[in-house]
């Protein structure tokens, strides 16, 4: 039987549910998965099982978790590599992860998250706008700068942890979007991309029912 449950989006377009479940596979919880299928928003049955109402929401052994880098905290208490063991790096990756966290909005909002797919040049421009250009090269540059501090490949140096899981999805949009990244960024990209949780996540989106899909963010990719 496992230890709790892990609530979650539709994998194709949630975003912050591959936050906290990158989170909980690094740290090997044992949990169920439960997928609730959204609709541009929380759903009426989000609202109904979770305390805040979004995903993703964690249960375990007790213990209730409705934010994804607080999800991140918690599995890191069960795994301590999730973050650095240098107190100096662990203090500069957990800043950049809380950045990730709060800020952004403007690339959020421009360039939806829809795993798997590739949008179209002319899309990519149509959506183009000075604020998330600039949400771009701030992420490039402090990828290059926590990338130099870890000795990468990774965010957190040789194995995947927090930061990295809160900023796959970033990668995973500059890919869809087509995005101008620098060459440093590119790479840490393909790292991400290469991960074996972030393809069993893009495989098991693939897997999502067809009714899963949501015109108005399909038909964003031109």
């Amino acid at each position: 039987m496992a230890d709790g449950t892990l609530f979650i989006g539709t994998r194709r377009y949630s975003s912050w549910s591959l936050r906290g479940w990158l989170a909980v596979q690094m740290a090997g919880l044992d949990v169920e998965i439960t997928t609730f299928p959204l609709a541009g928003g929380a759903t009426p049955e989000v609202k109904a099982r979770t305390p805040a109402g979004f995903v993703p929401y964690l249960e375990h052994q007790g213990a209730r978790i409705w934010d994804s880098l607080s999800i991140g905290e918690y599995c890191a208490e069960f795994a301590p590599g999730l973050w650095p063991e240098d107190r100096i790096l662990r203090a500069l990756l957990r800043s950049a992860s809380a950045e990730m966290h709060s800020g952004f909005l403007p690339l959020r909002r421009t360039y939806p998250t829809i795993m798997g797919a590739v949008a179209s040049p002319q899309a990519r421009d149509a959506a183009a706008n000075d604020e998330a250009t600039a949400d771009i090269a701030r992420i490039c540059a402090l990828w290059a700068e926590l990338l130099v501090a870890t000795g990468g490949p990774y965010l957190n140096g040789a194995e995947a942890g927090i930061a990295d899981a809160m900023f796959a999805p970033v990668a995973t949009r500059i890919r869809t979007w087509g995005l101008d990244a620098t060459d440093v960024a590119q790479g840490y990209i393909a790292a991400i991309h290469d991960h074996p949780l972030v393809k069993r996540w893009f495989a098991e989106a693939e897997a999502e029912p067809a009714d899963w899909r949501r015109e108005h963010y399909e038909t964003r990719l031109g």
